[in-house]
């Protein structure tokens, strides 16, 4: 039953997103997938938390959608994603769930949160820094960058990038008091108290989105506009197909997403033993 309640959520959430054009088909389907495993493998601890990050990052991800459409144009990532988009975000996740029920522990929970903290924030990180009046900064030379420049920082994301994250971990406290799941593995997390669920997701996710930013800044695969002579993350850029400019070619935006979601995980995994 559980896995049909998982399906049957998921299907009305994605096609929710798909319609508003938060996802493309191949989202949809995977968000789908992601959703149902979520519900059916895990509860409401794991399933809240990641529609608690997909909800609110679609719905930011509309804020002054004119004002935010060219810096769109430079980014791998657009308000619109794709199954690679939807796995690089929510995909550690979904294993962290499946191992849980495989080989019972706390730990796998602490993961799933840092590593959704981290996609919480790098989103939230993203779409409010759209926003800010003040140019953004390179988070290795701290100089004034272009907007949507890779690796760029400003103020009002990194603010967003920290409150986002925290809020994943007091969404995780609130879920498991709410719910008082009793899964194998989860309900040694329930004593975990308010505060440090918000230190967990809080310091793991903002380390894993400013660690996404350095990645960004250094290793990821680049392009640069032949017409504009702009860096940018995508293949085609002003009607031009772009050209190679820096980066490892295997490092695309997913592959950033994945090893900062990770690297978050593993911190909210050490602080979940210090803490707990």
């Amino acid at each position: 039953m559980d896995w049909i309640i998982g399906a049957l959520c998921a299907l009305v959430i994605a096609g929710a997103a798909y319609w508003k054009q938060s996802l493309s088909l191949s989202g949809a389907v995977a968000a789908v997938a992601m959703g149902t495993v979520y519900y059916g493998a895990g509860n409401l601890f794991w399933f809240g938390t990641l529609i608690l990050f997909f909800v609110t990052s679609s719905v930011f991800s509309k804020l002054r959608g004119d004002r935010k459409a060219e810096l769109e144009k430079s980014y791998a990532k657009s308000g619109r994603r794709d199954a690679g988009q939807v796995l690089a975000n929510g995909g550690l996740g979904m294993l962290a769930c499946i191992l849980n029920v495989i080989w019972p522990s706390p730990a796998w929970g602490w993961f799933f949160i840092g590593s959704m903290a981290a996609v919480t924030a790098d989103t939230w990180a993203t779409e409010w820094g759209g926003l800010s009046k003040t140019p953004p900064r390179s988070v290795l030379s701290w100089r004034t960058v272009p907007p949507g420049t890779s690796g760029g920082v400003s103020a009002l994301g990194s603010m967003a990038a920290l409150i986002g994250a925290g809020i994943i971990g007091g969404a995780a406290w609130l879920l498991l008091s709410w719910t008082g799941e009793t899964q194998a593995g989860t309900q040694d997390l329930i004593p975990i108290t308010l505060w440090k669920w918000v230190v967990i997701g809080g310091v793991s996710g903002f380390s894993g989105a400013m660690a996404d930013s350095v990645l960004g800044a250094t290793v990821q695969k680049m392009y640069r506009c032949s017409v504009c002579g702009k860096v940018v993350e995508v293949e085609a850029h002003c009607g031009q197909t772009t050209v190679s400019d820096r980066g490892w070619s295997w490092m695309s935006n997913d592959a950033v997403n994945l090893i900062s979601s990770a690297a978050a995980g593993l911190m909210a995994w050490g602080l979940g033993v210090i803490l707990a």
